[in-house]
């Protein structure tokens, strides 16, 4: 079994390293095409889950892998009304997300396994602000801004058929 040494300053990065990394990171595994794709225009359609808050139904896409997540909601135009889209990673962890390229003021409800909301953010659009889970997820749905709030959905309700 052999070890691999990263160097000194992957080791004990810098602030400026810390940076360079938060910003280009979600970057460094898309191939040409996907960053092509991101600042050109959104991505074609994905599968749509059908997802419950209470006596409300979402139509989600649902973006399961590095590729769609990455891109998400970047370039959209519009949502229409109880669309959105459910990011599912492999495993619970702390998630956060950012507005990049992303034209549509939304808010991201962070779900755990078991289908309940932990936290409610709104994002501005086109900003870099990180917007994160306060405790590891699976599960993030991000709908029209103000959507959770108008539908009297909070942090604790929880979101029926996850896949």
């Amino acid at each position: 079994m052999s070890t691999r040494r990263l160097p000194l300053f992957l080791r004990f990065p810098t602030k400026a390293a810390i940076a360079a990394a938060l910003l280009l990171g979600p970057l460094a595994g898309m191939s040409t095409a996907q960053a092509q794709q991101a600042a050109a225009g959104p991505q074609a359609p994905l599968p749509v889950a059908e997802l419950s808050a209470g006596i409300h139904i979402i139509r989600a896409e649902v973006a399961d892998t590095d590729a769609t997540r990455r891109i998400g909601l970047m370039q959209r135009t519009s949502l229409p009304d109880n669309n959105g889209m459910l990011f599912i990673f492999e495993l619970p962890d702390l998630q956060c997300f950012w507005m990049r390229n992303t034209l549509l003021p939304l808010s991201i409800a962070f779900i755990g396994d078991d289908g309940t909301i932990v936290n409610i953010a709104d994002m501005a659009p086109q900003t870099d602000d990180a917007h994160c889970s306060t405790r590891p997820v699976r599960y993030a749905l991000e709908m029209s801004q103000g959507w959770f709030a108008a539908h009297g959905i909070q942090a604790g309700n929880r979101i029926g058929g996850l896949p």
